[in-house]
């Protein structure tokens, strides 16, 4: 549609009755999310004495963005992350269009209720991105379209579900953090498309007002990244007073007021406005003639009337980018904290709430009844069936499938084994190269491992070839939207990467930002739910960057993505590299975070059962993702029969003790060599001692809690897996336990059955040096291990 079709849309009777409708929707979204958080902490029984909170000034300044987008401009294929203050409007949209029950919209922040911020996964299908962990959510969209376009190029999705945008309604305050730049720096070398975000730039955030002239700036940035911008900044009223005779002196005096100053102005009203007008512009010709005729209620309203408080300046705007194709927008939408609310425009007002007192004059403001405060139309000045045609007829009312809009993929066959390396007799494998050679082997797509070939996708921050990737990405291709060759190739210039680029390709290539890493896998993670098309997202980080991205890798498991993390090299065991790269916390990380798995094998044979286990637990209903800690040692690798299910249960024994055995050695990953080699002494004195191989102190963790809790609930609960292997042992023995990392991932085991632990591990940072020194120095040598199962015995 172009400019002129735009304008007579926008000038005719059918449209005016539509945006008057709109603009009744608009003062009903105000009051159900201004109500629903009044409800939570003024009307239902507070049993604990704490305030339950909400942002009832934050949800204000964007009910406007909201009702042109869902009730005009939002297709159902569109997939949107709502601001996280913003979650009560969300739930008040969803109220009007019949996805919500009053009695649900009750339990704001209630347990088992409506969640503070919009959450996938406890608010329902409605919710395509959680949002809460600020920045994170607006960075997922540029991400998600990057993955749709991904699934789209490459004929996975279904031919049924369209494309979609991918909608960001931001706080301004969120681009305060950095991961947003990382994003578009990243969105830019992809070159991804059809991405809005829609800045609710109320210019004040939880302490303060935000700098004037931030946006200079930020604008700016977004222009660099291949972005349009566009700015509305004025609604009709201004526009039309800034056209009349001394209207320019009134638009420079805006352009030119502090954010500080509007704010003040705006909650003191309307006589504070024309006061500071006068003074400044009584002079000016024509000014006078504008404000005067006023009252001080319309004279506040004219110097509010901001472009993101003007439903037809936003449908204006955002129906020309929808006409005018597919480059990201950035649409910076001027608005008002609080706007409509008694305390509008106030500095303190970010978790402010109204009074008693103050609600019951909204109420009467509002015209809503005692009894009817939840009811979709009442208290508005049009016919319940006109305003019900509005609603029914807002595209994205429509249900995207008979589905909803949470898809579904069938799960793709995994082989009943994964091949393991074949180690030539003397040669030493790490797990680290034994996963690219696993991974390379699957990537022939050879017999049945076409299917899961045809459904990995990898990505790693400039990593690729460090952590093994290599050899995939070679058999499969970097993926991009347009073809590029490899030039190296081209030119006939030696080198190990073969790495052309094109829409068949299967590895995403991504810059050093590990925030970037863990927002790709949680948007390929959840492809099957948003597309329709299921991935099989593999990452590779190294493993103590881990932490630089792990609010992302938080978000993207409280979402309940799917994704095969792989953090390698691990611990001191990079020897060489000295302390900043040295992992010491990591595993810990791995035994508390939800909806993550996470293992460290220590032998190839291992690896395989695990990589395998993980392809499946990905699509299991009750799955999770997996993270597997990896090394670059190599070890010698033992010839024999694994029990899979014990390995992904979390642990085995090497070597089973005698019943009643005094002692055993537990170790986790690449320090086996030395709990062997330790454990062959020990036994010369304690023949019935045990070696225990740990490859999850997580897995072997949760299930000794779940069986705890199981217990509590009566007689009959099977023991755990842990305490079944830990069985054998004597009431009083000693446990000592190892790994390279931090010595709590593994001296919880004595609480299992009231063992004595001698916990070995890594609470410092390391430095460089070789094995030999780095072991002795932290104690994960032999010797170490000797003398702790010396002091328990003898204890």
């Amino acid at each position: 549609m172009n400019q002129q079709a735009l304008a007579r849309r926008a000038e005719s009777p059918a449209e005016a009755q539509r945006v008057e409708l709109l603009h009744a929707i608009e003062r009903k979204l105000l009051w159900l999310s201004a109500w629903m958080i009044h409800h939570a902490n003024h009307v239902r029984p507070n049993r604990d004495g704490l305030k339950v909170g909400g942002h009832q000034a934050s949800c204000a300044s964007c009910v406007s963005i909201m009702t042109a987008l869902y009730f005009e401009v939002l297709r159902p294929a569109d997939r949107i992350a709502v601001k996280p203050h913003a979650g009560p409007v969300f739930h008040a949209i969803n109220l009007l269009m019949g996805r919500q029950s009053p009695e649900r919209m009750e339990t704001l922040r209630q347990f088992g209720g409506v969640q503070p911020y919009p959450s996938r996964m406890k608010d329902g299908a409605e919710v395509d991105f959680s949002t809460g962990s600020v920045g994170l959510g607006v960075a997922l969209t540029s991400f998600g379209s990057l993955v749709q376009d991904y699934v789209r190029l490459k004929d996975l999705a279904p031919p049924s579900v369209p494309a979609g945008r991918h909608v960001a309604i931001v706080g301004d305050a969120e681009l305060d953090e950095g991961n947003i730049y990382e994003a578009l720096l990243e969105g830019w070398k992809h070159d991804i498309r059809d991405v809005w975000w829609v800045v609710d730039y109320n210019r004040q955030s939880l302490d303060s007002v935000v700098q004037d002239r931030l946006f200079g700036r930020i604008e700016g940035l977004f222009r660099d990244m291949g972005w349009n911008v566009v700015t509305l900044k004025y609604g009709r009223k201004l526009q039309a007073a800034f056209a009349r005779e001394g209207g320019e002196a009134l638009r420079r005096w805006i352009d030119d007021c502090p954010n500080s100053l509007y704010a003040a102005l705006t909650f003191q009203g309307g006589a504070a406005w024309r006061a500071a007008l006068l003074a400044e512009l009584g002079r000016e010709d024509g000014v006078r003639a504008i404000i005067d005729p006023l009252s001080d209620e319309e004279l506040a309203g004219l110097m509010t009337n901001l472009g993101g408080h003007d439903v037809e300046t936003l449908l204006e705007a955002f129906r020309a980018q929808d006409a005018a194709g597919d480059q990201p927008t950035c649409f910076i939408a001027y608005t008002i904290k609080g706007m409509g609310l008694p305390f509008a425009g106030h500095k303190d007002n970010h978790a402010g709430l109204m009074t008693k007192e103050q609600m019951e004059g909204f109420r009467t403001e509002m015209k809503i009844r005692p009894g009817h405060e939840w009811d979709p139309f009442e208290g508005l000045p049009f016919p319940e069936a006109a305003l019900r045609r509005v609603v029914e007829e807002a595209p994205f009312a429509k249900p995207l499938t008979a589905e909803g809009r949470r898809l579904s993929a069938p799960t793709i066959p995994v082989p009943a084994a994964l091949p393991v390396p074949k180690v030539p007799e003397g040669r030493k494998l790490s797990t680290q190269a034994a996963f690219g050679e696993i991974l390379a082997g699957i990537g022939r797509g050879e017999g049945e491992y076409a299917a899961l070939a045809s459904r990995i996708v990898t990505t790693s921050p400039d990593v690729t070839v460090s952590t093994n990737l290599g050899p995939w990405v070679n058999r499969r291709g970097i993926f991009d939207r347009h073809k590029k060759n490899d030039v190296f190739r081209d030119a006939k210039l030696a080198s190990a990467q073969r790495w052309g680029m094109s829409p068949e390709g299967q590895h995403i290539e991504l810059g050093i930002a590990e925030q970037n890493l863990f927002l790709v896998l949680a948007a390929c993670g959840l492809a099957h739910s948003l597309y329709g098309a299921r991935l099989l997202p593999i990452g590779t980080v190294y493993d103590p960057f881990v932490n630089r991205g792990l609010d992302a890798l938080i978000y993207g498991c409280y979402m309940d993505a799917r994704f095969l993390l792989v953090s390698t090299p691990s611990g001191l065991t990079l020897a060489p590299e000295g302390g900043q790269h040295q992992s010491v916390n990591t595993p810990l990380i791995g035994m508390a975070q939800d909806r993550l798995s996470s293992y460290e094998p220590a032998f190839s044979d291992e690896l395989a059962v695990l990589m395998r286990h993980a392809f499946a637990h990905m699509q299991a209903e009750n799955g999770s993702s997996v993270w597997l800690r990896l090394s670059t040692r190599g070890l010698a690798q033992p010839k024999r029969k694994l029990d899979p299910e014990a390995v992904i249960a979390g642990g085995y024994w090497m070597v089973p003790p005698a019943p009643g055995a005094r002692i055993a050695i537990a170790y986790q990953g690449p320090v086996a060599p030395e709990a062997m080699s330790a454990f062959g002494a020990l036994r010369a004195e304690e023949p019935g001692a045990g070696l225990l191989a740990v490859t999850s102190p997580d897995r072997l963790h949760q299930g000794w809690l779940q069986a705890r809790r199981q217990a509590r609930g009566g007689p009959g609960a099977a023991p755990s897996h842990v305490e079944s292997l830990l069985a054998p042992l004597a009431p009083g023995a000693g446990i000592v336990t190892v790994l390279d990392g931090h010595p709590a991932s593994l001296d919880w085991l004595g609480a299992v059955r009231g063992q004595r632990v001698a916990a070995l591990g890594v609470d410092r940072f390391g430095q460089a040096g070789d094995l030999p020194d780095l072991y002795a120095e932290y104690g994960l040598d032999e010797a170490t291990i000797l003398d702790a199962c010396a002091q328990l015995l003898i204890g």
